[in-house]
């Protein structure tokens, strides 16, 4: 079963310094036929404004990853962290008993575009954490490259869950196979251009379910950003 939430069926939260798209029910939109899809939670298209962001707000028992697509992302938490993410890193927070951060766009000049990403974790509670990661370039062009698995495994980011989620940058024509094992779901996410997954069309924002499928190859219709998550 592939089942596809098209972009424009998201829901979306605008403020004069925020466009913020919503795959999955979140803040005042709620969907009751789309609140997850297995342990992930959130996946939130989001742009911001020059020299604006969300200031410090808390969170508890969440996994929470932050993907740059454009621009530079300010982040700092109550442990004491304070980085900027740009295209190519990936930060992850692990809520645990409780954390307060903020994200904010490092630009005075020029927006910022991310994605962030919550997933659940397998139990509550636990210390808060924190990793931010770069993945090169040539790891993902025509390629699946793990950036976050339960065990960190291949250079990965941790996170706590049963989760491995991949990223890919694809060319027109070129495809990759997604190792799905037996009884594993997957959501396939289109951070920018358009692909085929199996024989279904999937462009910007778009998500898709997968179920029940044992052979999962993704295909650039035209070049293309993918987010994979491989999932319980």
């Amino acid at each position: 079963m592939l089942r596809v939430r098209k972009a424009a069926d998201r829901g979306r939260t605008r403020l004069p310094w925020l466009d913020s798209r919503h795959t999955f029910s979140f803040a005042d939109y709620h969907d009751p036929a789309c609140v997850h899809f297995g342990p992930l939670r959130v996946v939130n298209d989001d742009r911001v404004s020059a020299g604006r962001g969300f200031d410090t707000h808390p969170h508890r028992d969440m996994e929470i990853l932050s993907y740059v697509v454009e621009g530079a992302l300010a982040h700092a938490d109550s442990m004491g962290n304070g980085s900027t993410i740009v295209p190519g890193e990936v930060q992850r927070m692990s809520a645990g008993t409780g954390v307060t951060h903020s994200e904010r766009n490092a630009s005075d000049v020029e927006p910022v575009h991310f994605l962030q990403i919550w997933i659940l974790p397998e139990r509550p509670g636990g210390e808060p954490g924190y990793e931010q990661r770069a993945f090169a370039p040539a790891a993902r062009h025509n390629a699946l490259c793990l950036v976050a698995s339960r065990d960190g495994r291949e250079g990965s980011l941790t996170v706590r869950q049963d989760v491995a989620i991949w990223s890919t940058t694809l060319d027109a024509g070129a495809e990759v196979a997604v190792p799905l094992a037996h009884g594993r779901r997957a959501w396939v996410q289109v951070v920018r251009g358009a692909i085929d997954v199996n024989d279904v069309v999937a462009e910007t924002g778009d998500g898709v379910a997968v179920a029940g499928e044992h052979d999962l190859t993704l295909k650039g219709r035209e070049p293309a950003e993918v987010l994979v998550f491989d999932l319980p």
